[in-house]
């Protein structure tokens, strides 16, 4: 049976997980900096983990700090097949109520100050992001979130559960909820950006569980958003989403892990478009974990 290495990024609580084996915190080392933190290695049964503090332990990283790209290629040089976040957003429609999480399936990046690919000048590419989350991922991590007991919000059939990613770390003025609230945004965050667009670069299958802590400032019957509340909610979340990557890890040792249907692992194979007498060997050199498997052959 081929095996899953789970890479899980978010907050601390989610660590505290009973029955993880062979637990250690490693340092790893890449090419565009120190990630947020070192990786928990954990094994649950025969699947790997790999968990990264997204912000740090103790939370010592702004949403606009965080090394988006040192994050996903540390994820990639320990042996990541997939790539689980696990987000608090606020809600933009009445039905997410704090406390619930969903599953989202599309972003809007408004963020503005981060480094958002790992390609440029001297190895060009242009990866598709129009399905920016692994379905199948997203299914699964869906399924043990419903069955650690949360209400979870999925996407229709024909329609989509949009996050819209924000630079922060100030919340939202009213205006700016009433607009993403026109433009049919589900919930707002401030760190799935350029995280998916990222994960899909390094060819890892990407999902978002996002849980929601607030109404943002938009509800009449609710205050501004505020730290000790977003906490309160965040606290209870975690144990949840705790408990929900602890039954994904059940479903997966009994799932053989395959190639995922949307092609998200080989969709560097059209995505290049620097001839390689043309590429710098430095940028080369530095995208040896992310795309060493088209640019090395």
């Amino acid at each position: 049976m081929s095996q899953w290495t789970i890479g899980v990024l978010g907050g601390s609580g989610l660590y505290e997980i009973d029955g993880l084996e062979n637990a250690q915190w490693v340092t790893i080392d890449t090419p565009w900096g120190a990630p947020s933190d070192d990786i928990l290695f954990a094994d649950y049964g025969n699947v790997r983990l790999r968990f990264l503090p997204r912000h740090g332990r103790g939370h010592v990283l702004s949403p606009s700090s965080v090394n988006y790209r040192a994050n996903i290629d540390a994820l990639k040089r320990a042996g990541c097949t997939d790539v689980l976040s696990i987000s608090a957003v606020g809600s933009l429609k009445n039905q997410y109520e704090p406390g619930h999480f969903v599953a989202v399936d599309q972003f809007i990046d408004r963020t503005f100050a981060r480094e958002k690919s790992f390609f440029g000048p001297g190895c060009v590419a242009h990866v598709s992001v129009a399905d920016p989350v692994c379905p199948r991922l997203s299914k699964l991590a869906a399924n043990a979130a419903e069955a650690a007991g949360a209400t979870v919000h999925r996407p229709a059939k024909d329609s989509h559960l949009t996050y819209l990613a924000m630079e922060g770390p100030q919340f939202s003025t009213k205006a700016e909820s009433a607009l993403y609230r026109q433009w049919g945004c589900d919930v707002i965050g401030m760190t799935n950006m350029p995280e998916a667009k990222l994960a899909r670069e390094a060819e890892l299958p990407y999902a978002t569980l996002a849980m929601v802590t607030d109404y943002d400032c938009w509800h009449p019957d609710h205050g501004s958003v505020d730290v000790a509340s977003v906490i309160a909610i965040l606290m209870q979340n975690a144990k949840t989403a705790s408990s929900a990557v602890k039954t994904l890890c059940e479903t997966l040792s009994k799932t053989d892990r395959t190639t995922c249907a949307a092609g998200i692992e080989t969709n560097l194979d059209v995505a290049i478009i620097t001839p390689p007498d043309a590429r710098d060997p430095k940028l080369v050199a530095k995208l040896d974990a992310v795309a060493g498997r088209v640019l090395n052959r």
